[in-house]
């Protein structure tokens, strides 16, 4: 763009590519105080003190995901409970979301989340 003069407006690279995914948006809304429903990474926020960069460090990104049903059960039956919404961090348009009720349901349902994304 700036080859040809044009000047983007809005906020850098590293924030939209944060945001255009679910667990980063959700970490980066927590550390700006924004109120969130509760979630596998409930209370993670970013440790950055002039709020400049976005960037999500791999370590908080790994403490707030759920690859597997065994951690997906212990974080729901811990502190979030039943129902909940499975949702890949990945994908859109209403593909790799799911509902369960209860821990049979998870994981039928945690299943059908990775095969879809």
């Amino acid at each position: 763009l700036s080859h040809h003069n044009i000047a983007f407006l809005g906020p850098p690279r590293k924030a939209m590519d944060a945001v255009g995914d679910k667990i980063c948006a959700n970490i980066l809304a927590q550390s700006c105080g924004v109120d969130v429903i509760p979630w596998s990474g409930s209370g993670l926020t970013l440790n950055n003190a002039d709020g400049t960069d976005c960037s999500i460090p791999e370590d908080l990104l790994a403490k707030a995901t759920v690859k597997d049903v065994q951690k997906a059960e212990r974080v729901i039956n811990g502190s979030i409970g039943y129902p909940v919404m499975i949702k890949a961090s990945e994908g859109g348009g209403g593909k790799g979301i799911r509902m369960a009720r209860n821990d049979a349901e998870l994981r039928v349902s945690f299943q059908q989340v990775q095969q879809e994304v």
